[in-house]
């Protein structure tokens, strides 16, 4: 087996060569999966995955999310049809929101397992993607912050993450994809991992409106919650090269896009992976809010 895989200078995140992923081994797919778990996102340079060969290597961490049940990806892409979108366009503007931090799906009844990105065009300057460790910013916290936060949960609105962030255009419209949005499913603030075992902060720019707290404490405690956890050596940058695939981990890592020059085309494509019921589900909400 020659297959590679070389740890990043982060907490996270690891760097897979000399493979293909259109024709693992039995052994390098357990390589893989056991990388997935221990390093939370691989990298995998110059793949050039077709759609349907993206899809089939995310079909070994499992089920479609519904988002992309029936394309299989969807375009992570500021131009349709060769031209690019206008700055009012709402797709526009989910790409502007997701750069801030945050983790797929937790806005739904069942947060996602995993997301797969591949690179067709891309930005010689800005664009990259950056990741953050949530399982090292728990670790790092103090023992009075862990305990504090171990029992409190929040709610999870894409609407209201895109309105914080000055866009207020229907995400369900910009997504189009048929997926209604839930109202607000509530989330523990510090996750389990379901193989691991590991905690990790399970927050990001959709959190909100924590059960028990006056919303500025909230708002304040999410805030500062962030903007310690999204540090280095926590954080992993990837600057995108055409044909790179990466794949990471929902569960314990978040994620956001840096900024580009808008009159400059980038073509990416996202996968997106359902998490298991049993354990990505919502909390049930309390009766009052």
């Amino acid at each position: 087996m020659t297959l590679s895989i070389r740890p990043a200078d982060a907490t996270l995140g690891a760097y897979v060569t000399d493979v293909k992923i259109t024709a693992l081994e039995p052994a390098e797919w357990r390589a893989i999966e056991s990388a997935f778990h221990a390093h939370a996102v691989l990298i995998f340079p110059d793949q050039h995955p077709t759609r349907d060969e993206q899809v089939a290597f995310g079909r070994r961490f499992g089920e479609l999310d519904p988002l992309v049940a029936q394309s299989g990806t969807v375009p992570i892409s500021n131009q349709f049809g060769g031209k690019l979108l206008d700055n009012d366009h709402p797709v526009k503007h989910m790409l502007l929101g997701n750069e801030g931090w945050h983790t797929d799906s937790s806005y739904m009844p069942v947060s996602a397992r995993a997301s797969l990105l591949s690179a067709e065009v891309v930005t010689e300057q800005g664009g990259e993607t950056e990741w953050a460790d949530m399982r090292a910013a728990f670790e790092a916290l103090d023992a009075p912050t862990r305990d504090r936060i171990s029992g409190l949960a929040a709610f999870h609105s894409l609407k209201y993450s895109q309105a914080r962030a000055g866009y207020t255009s229907a995400p369900s419209s910009a997504y189009g994809y048929g997926i209604e949005l839930d109202d607000a499913p509530l989330r523990p603030l510090v996750k389990v991992h379901p193989v691991t075992g590991r905690p990790s902060l399970f927050i990001g720019r959709h959190a909100f409106n924590i059960p028990g707290l006056a919303p500025a404490e909230s708002e304040r405690l999410l805030d500062d919650l962030l903007a310690f956890a999204c540090q280095p050596p926590r954080v992993l940058v990837h600057r995108w090269q055409p044909g790179d695939l990466a794949i990471w981990d929902n569960r314990c890592v978040l994620h956001r896009a840096r900024p580009y020059d808008p009159a400059v085309p980038r073509v990416l494509h996202h996968t997106r992976i359902a998490g298991d019921p049993a354990t990505e589900s919502a909390l049930a909400a309390p009766t009052a809010r």
